[in-house]
């Protein structure tokens, strides 16, 4: 076999490929994947109106790989290279082999040039160097004596000597890649193949550090019959924070409320990259118990340290993450399609795309021209307040619509942001943004939109009245004033309270909705409506 070719050391290490002596258990490597299908879950903590976090997603996927592989007859380890860094372990599941599997593991170390150093302790490598005098380099053979937590020892000819301490340009030369050591996430796995051959089989493994959400944009526009029209469009946002891409994947997203009880940040523990740091040793002789210290350098004005830390947080962490996620394609053509999974919701991109490493994608999902709904006016009621009409509040909107077919929509709505705008001469004009649960087809759907400058309310109990009283099952007199200075007749909702705190009397049409007791009205354009009923606690049971 070709010997191959050196490795240098210059400031940095650049690295080339090793053979390994032969070893009892053949090693062979699993092709590149021939299809890949990538499952997004969205983080099972995180809630309504919380935002996704760009910079730790505490999501995760299903990634489904089919591979080529070819086993020699008997016992061999099989490495599938190029996994996902946030790969559980745990997970993985390899069909397709005649023998199964009867061990797996994953690399713990990544190629780099501390590993480097470390997988050649004891071993030789050549250390060239510029003479002082001539400026020649000059190569001699040198074995590494320490490990790279610290400072690099080497013992030469002359004896032991830190590298980079002499303040020369010095280049260290390795004879290969120590086993074991790869650029890439390796996932392994031993099997056994009596007799040989070559198999297609298909690797399956939870990934931690994705995530995704949706957010939608609606415009609205004139309804019939009174009622408010929307034209409604939404994206699937999805991250990927692995340093990996899945290219030209089938791309999935998982809607609902999933339990999750591992912790897959935990077990995934990603295999780490670790750089190799080179200290020199205090000048002086430690013999002697007294090394002499070199002076250290004077501080960095703080100008100049701001800059240098700004510096190295760009161009080692955050200016590849921004300009990856700012770089957010276009929607494709065809829209998600929606599939049932048991109570949850399966989303599925009829497109081939690619999950790019440290990135974003957005996928178009929803488009309905003609969503119907109508604006209710909403405000409190307060039973321990005292009634004055000249503290009128204006009252919230919602637009609130059905999630069916006969209102214009008819699909589940995951959780995600909800942006509005209106029309006018100026054009499209933004007038509210809210996050949004988890709507399934069939519920009611209504999304807080902001504070009316045209129809005002108080709602309190009367000067004259006790407050309630739960000992005693005192009814509060309570007064509402509702005033509508808009072109059109409004709709108020009146929110009395919560329905096993509060008992109502005196006036028709209440009602329960999502655990609150609520009076509906119409008040008319150009009018002021008042109503008067009664509110109490429930009197507490004596035993």
């Amino acid at each position: 076999m070709a010997r191959a070719a050196p490795i240098l050391l210059v400031l940095g290490l650049v690295l080339a490929p090793w053979s390994a002596g032969a070893s009892a258990r053949e090693v062979v490597d699993a092709s590149a994947p021939e299809a890949l299908s990538v499952t997004l879950y969205r983080d099972p903590d995180r809630g309504v109106d919380d935002a996704m976090n760009r910079n730790w997603p505490r999501g995760f996927a299903m990634i489904s790989e089919t591979r080529v592989v070819t086993l020699p007859p008997g016992v061999s380890t099989v490495r599938f290279g190029g996994v996902a860094e946030g790969m559980v372990t745990v997970s993985a599941i390899v069909t397709g082999l005649p023998g199964g599997t009867i061990e797996k593991n994953r690399n713990a170390d990544l190629l780099s040039p501390a590993a480097l150093v470390d997988g050649t302790l004891g071993n030789r490598v050549t250390i060239t160097r510029s003479n002082p005098a001539t400026g020649q380099p000059s190569s001699e053979s040198a074995i590494v004596r320490t490990r790279a937590d610290g400072g690099l020892v080497l013992q030469t000819a002359g004896g032991f000597e830190a590298v980079r301490c002499s303040g020369l340009p010095e280049k260290l030369t390795f004879a290969g890649v120590p086993t074991g050591l790869s650029a890439d996430p390796v996932f392994t796995i031993d099997t056994r193949d009596d007799s040989g051959g070559t198999y297609r089989v298909t690797l399956t493994y939870l990934a931690w550090g994705f995530d995704w959400q949706a957010h939608y944009v609606a415009t609205l526009k004139d309804g019939r019959r009174g009622k408010v029209g929307m034209r409604l469009m939404s994206w699937l946002t999805m991250l990927n924070d692995n340093g990996q891409s899945f290219a030209d994947t089938e791309l999935l997203a998982v809607a609902g409320t999933l339990n999750v009880e591992s912790n897959y940040q935990a077990l995934s523990d990603p295999p780490k990259a670790r750089p190799l740091r080179l200290t020199c040793y205090p000048i002086g002789s430690t013999a002697r118990g007294s090394p002499v210290r070199p002076p250290l350098p004077p501080p960095a004005p703080m100008a100049a340290m701001g800059a240098m830390y700004k510096s190295e947080s760009i161009i080692v962490t955050a200016r590849r993450r921004d300009e990856s996620m700012q770089d957010v394609p276009v929607a494709l053509t065809e829209l998600a399609s929606e599939e049932a999974l048991g109570d949850l919701k399966l989303y599925r991109v009829p497109e081939r795309v690619t999950v790019s490493a440290k990135g974003l994608k957005q996928v178009a999902f929803l488009n309905k021209e003609d969503v119907e709904g109508e604006f209710i006016h909403t405000a409190p009621c307060e039973a321990y307040s005292v009634f004055d009409e000249d503290e009128a509040d204006p009252a919230g909107i919602l637009f609130a619509t059905k999630n069916d077919e006969k209102h214009g929509l008819g699909a589940s709505l995951p959780m995600g942001g909800f942006t509005i705008f209106e029309p006018s001469s100026a054009g499209d004009l933004l007038i509210g943004e809210q996050t949004i649960r988890d709507y399934a087809v069939g519920q009611d759907v209504e999304i807080p939109i902001g504070e009316s400058t045209l129809v005002f309310a108080a709602c309190a109990r009367m000067a004259n009245s006790d407050e309630p009283d739960a000992e005693t099952g005192k009814w509060a007199q309570m007064r509402a004033v509702l005033s509508n200075a808009g072109r059109n007749n409004a709709k108020v909702r009146l929110d009395l309270g919560a329905s096993a705190q509060w008992e109502v009397s005196g006036v028709k049409g209440t009602r329960v909705k999502d655990g609150r007791r609520i009076l509906e009205t119409t008040v008319r354009s150009g009018q002021r409506k008042e109503i008067t009923f009664r509110l109490r606690r429930p009197p507490t049971k004596v035993e």
